[in-house]
């Protein structure tokens, strides 16, 4: 969500980016070229309101960088979106791609609006004009938006379709995340929780042997947290408590994800199960004596005013930036397994891709190859990413987090060099 400031959330952005070239020995001029969009955007999208008034709108895609590949980044709608937070984010999906081992580069775009004060057909027109406005720039062998924030299959739709009218061409690769009938593919809606549980699972074998037994506590229970905590059931971990924005519940003997989740959607929220043994808070829920912690919510809930009393062996970041840079060192000191976002939450790009390819090949995947795909890849990329950690750095003293970032930008970087770009 466009929560954090976005001065903030780029400079945040930058000092990983300094971290990870330190890290590796790489020079200034190389932090230089890979800090610095290749493209930045801004358009203006005029919409006629239904009262007949016109409203200007602003929007943005940021290009960040296209070594390994056509840029891949969504399009959030939020009133908070500002440049600064476009370019931030599409240098996080540069490295996201890069450690995900997909041949993209890194894109973000976004229209500074509240999606929810404009009407069905307002809401078309503005989606229909920001790619009237960018189309020039986008394309399946360019730059392939999908949704983000407050937009959808359906917005996806309408500037797929807006695409082909403009070009003269139908690509249905142009844009991931549509409907199944326009091309899309229903395990999106599966695909980062399902990732999560798959990067939890490999993980645990890591740490314990097997995660069949292990307790596990979710926060948040949307699409991520749910899925997570389904999954993560089926693989047979015990989920004892979970939660949403009013509150959490915790049960010793295990939850039931799909009855919780059948709750929420009747009554609005998981604290009304009533075969919880009790209710918890959010921060409860963070500081639980399970083994593994899957924060599923919103940015900064574990700081290095908590971390210390966070008792999870492992911790898997299905939300963005759960985990503060502080809290990040104090518990790699600890020995707590920190999975980063960057890794466990890649499931929806890696469907992306998945979706991409199914429409260049004319639709020939299936929905269980799909899942296939996606299992293979969240499992290979879990393992190598471990395996890199333990031989580059010393987990003790460097957190999981260090050794992502520089496994995704060496692999930038080799790109560059090898393109002649550094």
């Amino acid at each position: 969500m466009a929560t954090k400031d976005s001065r903030i959330l780029l400079l945040e952005e930058e000092k990983v980016l300094r971290r990870a070239v330190d890290l590796l020995g790489l020079s200034d001029e190389v932090y230089e070229a890979l800090r610095l969009p290749e493209r930045v955007m801004q358009v203006k999208i005029p919409v006629r309101r239904d009262d007949g008034s016109i409203a200007v709108f602003v929007g943005w895609r940021s290009q960040h960088n296209s070594a390994l590949g056509p840029y891949k980044g969504g399009i959030r709608f939020h009133p908070a979106v500002t440049m600064e937070e476009v370019i931030a984010l599409s240098m996080m999906m540069t490295w996201k791609n890069a450690l995900a081992g997909l041949p993209y580069g890194g894109g973000k775009g976004g229209v500074r609006v509240d999606p929810h004060t404009l009407s069905p057909r307002e809401l078309e027109q503005l989606s229909r004009g920001y790619i009237r406005a960018m189309y020039k720039y986008i394309g399946p062998d360019h730059d392939i938006p999908a949704p983000d924030v407050y937009t959808n299959p359906q917005i996806m739709a309408w500037m797929m379709d807006e695409y082909y009218r403009v070009s003269g061409v139908h690509h249905f690769g142009v844009i991931t995340g549509k409907p199944k009938i326009l091309g899309g593919l229903e395990t999106r809606i599966i695909a980062t929780g399902f990732g999560v549980a798959v990067a939890a699972r490999e993980t645990a074998k890591k740490i314990w042997g097997s995660i069949e037994g292990r307790t596990v506590a979710v926060q948040g229970y949307g699409n991520a947290g749910y899925y997570a905590a389904k999954f993560l059931h089926e693989m047979g971990a015990v989920i004892v408590a979970v939660s949403d924005s009013r509150g959490g519940i915790y049960s010793s003997k295990g939850l039931n994800p799909d009855e919780v989740k059948q709750v929420k959607n009747k009554t609005g929220s998981v604290i009304y199960y009533e075969k919880a043994e009790k209710r918890i808070t959010n921060e409860e829920l963070l500081e639980l004596d399970v083994d593994i912690l899957v924060p599923a919510a919103i940015e900064d809930v574990i700081t290095k005013e908590n971390a210390p009393r966070i008792k999870a062996k492992l911790i898997v970041e299905a939300a963005n930036g759960p985990t503060t840079a502080e809290a990040d060192q104090i518990l790699a000191e600890k020995g707590t397994v920190v999975v980063p976002d960057i890794l466990a939450n890649a499931g929806g790009v890696i469907m992306s891709h998945v979706e991409w390819m199914n429409n260049r090949i004319g639709g020939l995947i299936t929905e269980e190859q799909a899942k296939e795909i996606l299992e293979t890849k969240m499992s290979r990329n879990t393992l190598t990413l471990w395996d890199y950690w333990h031989r580059e750095l010393e987990p003790g003293k460097h957190p999981m987090r260090d050794a992502a970032y520089m496994l995704a930008v060496s692999r930038v970087v080799e790109a560059m060099k090898l393109r002649g770009q550094l």
